[in-house]
């Protein structure tokens, strides 16, 4: 069921989408070659706890860390560990923070170093779905709106998207109603309603999009071990438009 928020519960989301927002610039800033993905792990975790809240994902479907960590050809879900970055990579980080009840939930890739211009371009491109998307995520427009942004915008970049996880609703749970596919179904979607609380995340991938999940039963990555990228913020419609979380003027990426 999609949940319309009240504005004390909009007040609260907002509260933990500064945290969340603030704990991925953080972790992003520390980017660099030879920090482990743990390192960056703890960054985050450091600033959500210090704000009074606590990590989303930590014991999540039994997920061992704070944030996932996910280098090149893994998509989302990666687990931190002591693996060191290197020039060239790139490194999605996805965060979330609880806070009296409500969530929020961002997510970025960055740069380790200096990167081919491949990789540069699809998380420009990845980056620039979402905000092309989120102008879509207004009241009386529908989530298929949003979907096919998404997939128009990749496909005439010449990416592959992501069909086989999705964006999501989000509040007093991690994952709620309506799923936010990054590509075009049959069905029109949920209508948009002043109130809702969406988590828009593209997920393009430099060759087919197709991807599974790795020997750890958890990180996901692409079939073709193409370069993948992930860009996300929690989105409030309002009545006059949208509102983004999770992000913060002149901290966000």
């Amino acid at each position: 069921m999609i949940t319309i928020k009240s504005q004390r519960e909009i007040e609260i989301m907002r509260r933990a989408g500064h945290i969340t927002g603030k704990a991925l610039a953080a972790a992003g800033a520390a980017v660099r070659p030879g920090v482990t993905t743990m390192e960056l792990n703890d960054i985050a975790h450091r600033v959500i706890v210090k704000a009074g809240a606590r990590p989303s994902f930590l014991g999540y479907n039994k997920f061992p860390a704070s944030v996932c960590v996910s280098v090149n050809d893994e998509l989302i879900h990666g687990i931190p560990g002591r693996r060191k970055l290197a020039e060239g990579d790139i490194v999605s980080i996805d965060v979330g923070a609880y806070l009296n009840g409500y969530h929020g939930d961002s997510a970025a890739t960055f740069a380790v170093g200096r990167i081919s211009d491949e990789a540069r371009l699809l998380i420009e491109n990845t980056r620039l779905c979402f905000f092309k998307a989120a102008e879509r995520a207004r009241r009386g427009l529908r989530v298929s709106d949003i979907s096919r942004t998404i997939q128009q915008t990749a496909e005439n970049a010449g990416y592959g998207v992501v069909k086989k996880w999705t964006g999501h609703g989000i509040g007093r749970a991690l994952h709620e109603a309506p799923d936010i596919p990054c590509f075009t179904e049959r069905a029109r979607g949920a209508l948009l309603s002043e109130g809702m609380t969406l988590a828009i995340e593209p997920m393009l991938s430099a060759g087919s999009g197709d991807v599974d999940v790795a020997d750890d039963n958890t990180t996901v990555i692409t079939v073709d071990r193409k370069l993948c990228a992930h860009y996300e913020h929690t989105v409030l419609v309002t009545r006059d438009g949208y509102e983004l979380l999770t992000y913060i003027e002149g901290l966000s990426v």
